[in-house]
């Protein structure tokens, strides 16, 4: 500047002239309240977000194969668990497939109150370059990576239906009614729940990881289906036993390390949310485990490693949809009364409902995220340590939860019922032949054995 009015001087500059040229700067530059207006307004895509959806994603997928295979495989008789596992793989990969074809833009694009519009179909619009929403309206992922972890989560609930269907139910027919039930029960939904402007969202519902979209949803589909297709030949007569609780219990454990992507993943963001979802995923899982053990101990006098496993999963599938609204101590609470209630789902409810859920989907996956849906709209409340704004009212929470519950009960019971009768016309009945369950559906079905004699 010095330089500039010796030069002004010597060249005969007005003396107004470096005020002018000041003035000029600072109204070409931005201000300060500009640029962070500026800064605000623009999406930021984050690489630890990315990453960690990326590995909650692997997480998710390892959950069902090999977690839910490998849990179901070992709870059903040996002449049957390639069945089992050729179900899990086949319907988590058919679900996927739909899911990309119009799975995601029916579920999360917009369209009405429940379900979205075709404007994505086959991912059209979606590319490198576009951009999901998170929680938090300025810090989005890009949106491949949001398809491919929702397209996790719609495989798994697929699968979970495997378990009440098992050692009876034709292949073929499984995997029609998966695509009936995926169409018309599943992404209805999940929009509903998840989805711009969905019914249940709209109306304040609190379902963080799908205990209604995943749990419920898949469970009240399996009750259908084992009513529907009567009691396995021998039940009540001869003994049915888990012929390798050494894989269920494998199972249990890819499960719970699994479902931390599944509930912390679905914070969508690697921040403090996520931490909470996962810490109460820990938590609530170890009470469960304790729990159940004990209430066997009560009961029968003897723990057992099945009992540990089932406790493992009711504490997994309760805490799914409150994982992000609760406290650790809440947490804790819905964890033991989990286990209380799905020991009660197994075993009372079961002998009332008369129907042979094989594997007991509805006992721990329907009663257990009707169990976790209720009390979300317990402990959120603020003065049990959940993240409900201030004047959070568990009444009133209590009611919008019930209604989430309710709507999922009946639709997917009814689309489930519609799709089994619509398979069971096309196929000439759902049930393989008396002859085939006896042998065994790994080699009247798939035609190899799992065991060498």
């Amino acid at each position: 500047m010095k330089d500039f009015l010796l030069f002004r001087h010597s060249r005969g500059f007005p003396a107004w002239l470096p005020s002018i040229l000041l003035l000029g700067l600072c109204l070409l530059a931005p201000s300060a309240h500009a640029q962070a207006a500026v800064s605000a307004a623009a999406p930021v895509v984050d690489k630890g977000d990315v990453a960690w959806m990326l590995t909650s994603t692997l997480l998710v997928l390892m959950m069902t194969v090999p977690g839910v295979a490998l849990f179901y495989g070992g709870l059903v008789r040996s002449k049957n668990i390639l069945s089992v596992l050729m179900q899990v793989l086949t319907v988590f990969s058919l679900i996927v497939v739909l899911w990309v074809i119009y799975g995601y833009a029916f579920a999360f694009d917009s369209g009405n109150a429940f379900v979205g519009s075709a404007s994505k179909l086959f991912l059209k619009g979606v590319s490198t370059t576009t951009l999901a929403d998170t929680f938090t309206a300025t810090v989005k992922l890009p949106e491949f990576v949001f398809v491919v972890f929702q397209a996790t989560f719609a495989g798994i609930t697929g699968t979970l239906i495997v378990g009440s269907l098992a050692e009876r139910m034709k292949f073929g027919a499984v995997l029609l009614f998966v695509t009936l039930w995926f169409t018309f029960a599943y992404i209805p939904i999940a929009h509903m729940v998840w989805g711009p402007g969905g019914f249940l969202l709209s109306r304040g519902a609190l379902d963080f990881a799908g205990g209604t979209v995943v749990h419920i949803n898949a469970g009240i589909a399996g009750l259908v289906g084992a009513y529907l297709l009567g009691p396995r030949i021998g039940l009540g007569r001869e003994a049915i036993k888990p012929h390798n609780l050494t894989f269920t219990m494998i199972g249990a454990s890819l499960l719970w390390v699994g479902w931390f992507g599944f509930n912390a993943g679905s914070n969508l963001e690697s921040n403090a949310g996520a931490a909470l979802a996962f810490i109460n995923t820990l938590v609530a899982t170890a009470s469960a485990v304790l729990a159940w053990l004990l209430i066997e101990r009560l009961l029968n006098g003897k723990p057992s490693m099945l009992g540990g496993a089932s406790g493992a999963v009711a504490g997994l599938v309760a805490i799914t949809p409150a994982c992000g609204t609760v406290g650790p101590m809440g947490s804790l609470a819905i964890g033991v009364v989990a286990s209380i209630v799905c020991v009660w789902g197994v075993s009372g409810l079961k002998k009332l409902l008369k129907t042979d859920d094989a594997l007991d989907v509805f006992g721990v996956h329907g009663v257990g995220g009707i169990t976790g849906a209720l009390l979300t709209g317990v402990f959120t409340a603020p003065a049990l340590g959940g993240t409900g704004a201030a004047g959070f009212s568990i009444i009133h929470q209590l009611g919008i939860q019930a209604l989430g519950v309710a709507i999922t009960l009946v639709w997917s019971g009814a689309v489930s019922l519609v799709a089994y009768l619509i398979v069971r016309a096309v196929f000439g009945g759902l049930r393989v032949s008396e002859e085939d369950e006896h042998q065994g559906l790994d080699i009247t079905s798939h035609g190899e054995a799992a065991y060498e004699a």
